[in-house]
């Protein structure tokens, strides 16, 4: 058993495979969580670093799901967290469903605080740990087509950045929020917006490179990463740009059938 401890959600795929993945080669236990039996195949993959892996497979986006994350740990002392999870939804708002809408909700904002409330008041208690909360830079645009996703990852950047300020006398313990921008992972398939142009580009960021920018500033203890450089002059182009002009322009990456229109 090493050390160190690290939790990363979502880790089944994607982002969070790959944050898993780097953990693992930096000697950390880890126990992994994602709401699809596939998590057991990826903690399989993480054993080749001769570290300790749990997989559990739990669905984030209730607080049950999240107590049996929680309880899987045993107590266990958790050096690291890494929010991850999260739950993306395209097509035009009054199309959605509202069972659908609500799990991006209780996904990315309920669940994920759940977590973070709990393990953090640990690791203030001990003046000692690492989260890092991926958020994202749809959060610093109206997402026409995408607008309950878009919305949540603006509650959870401003939300971390709100935390970040009430913990600062807590000099050992860091947050870090990841925003990256279209990543090239299964996100586009769930949220149903593979006819769309931001689903079908081929220049999405790798997750492998997302992660390690994410890896890399936790571990600095940054309190903000935009990974990639185009997603930085978009994020900075977003503060400065009116939202009605932020809206036009997503709705032509996100509006179902744009990806034919190309």
């Amino acid at each position: 058993m090493a050390e160190k401890f690290a939790i990363i959600t979502g880790a089944s795929t994607g982002i969070g495979f790959e944050l898993a993945t780097l953990a693992a080669q930096n000697g950390y236990d880890l126990l992994v969580v994602a709401d699809e039996a596939l998590i057991n195949a990826a903690a399989a993959d993480f054993e080749q670093f001769n570290v300790n892996v749990q997989s559990i497979e739990a669905d984030l986006s209730t607080t049950e799901g999240v107590d049996a994350l929680l309880a899987a740990t045993q107590g266990r002392k958790i050096d690291v967290l890494c929010a991850n999870a999260g739950r993306g939804l395209g097509r035009g708002f009054l199309d959605q469903d509202v069972a659908e809408w609500r799990r991006v909700i209780d996904t990315n904002i309920t669940g994920t605080l759940y977590l973070l409330q709990s393990v953090l008041k640990d690791m203030v208690h001990r003046n000692e740990g690492k989260v890092l909360i991926t958020g994202s830079i749809a959060g610093f645009i109206p997402g026409s087509f995408q607008a309950v996703y878009n919305a949540s990852k603006a509650f959870v950047d401003s939300f971390a950045d709100a935390i970040r300020n009430e913990l600062k006398d807590s000099k050992g313990v860091s947050i870090t929020t990841l925003m990256p921008g279209p990543v090239e992972t299964e996100f586009f398939a769930r949220a149903d917006m593979l006819d769309t142009s931001v689903g079908a580009a081929d220049n999405k960021s790798d997750p492998a490179d997302v992660a390690r920018d994410g890896w890399n500033a936790l571990m600095k203890g940054e309190a903000h990463i935009v990974s990639g450089w185009k997603n930085k002059i978009q994020a900075t182009v977003a503060h400065v740009t009116p939202a009605s002009i932020l809206a036009e322009e997503h709705r032509k990456m996100a509006e179902p059938g744009t990806a034919a229109k190309d």
